[in-house]
């Protein structure tokens, strides 16, 4: 969720459809799942987000903080080395 809403500032179901486009429908959020996690993620300092009007309608937009940059990279490079290992182990058989 981090990746994505580092790209742009982006309102919830953008991410949502995002994360179902991306995981080929692996990740499917719920509404209330997806608001529950951007709450922490706000709660945590890693997003901030304020109210834009768009089409004469309200719309929630996060964006993230620097905090939020620092751990996505962490996360990421966590990942990184995690799969890479991952592949290690796979190919070795």
């Amino acid at each position: 969720m981090l990746f994505i809403i580092a790209e742009l500032p982006v309102h919830g179901y953008e991410i949502a459809r995002e994360l179902e486009r991306r995981s080929e429908g692996y990740f499917d959020l719920t509404a209330s799942t997806l608001y529950s996690a951007l709450r922490r993620l706000e709660h945590r300092g890693l997003v901030s987000s304020s109210w834009q009007l768009v089409a004469r309608q309200k719309r929630r937009y996060y964006e993230l903080t620097d905090k939020g940059r620092q751990i996505l990279a962490e996360e990421v490079a966590q990942w990184q080395k995690f799969l890479g290992a991952t592949d290690k182990v796979i190919d070795s058989q």
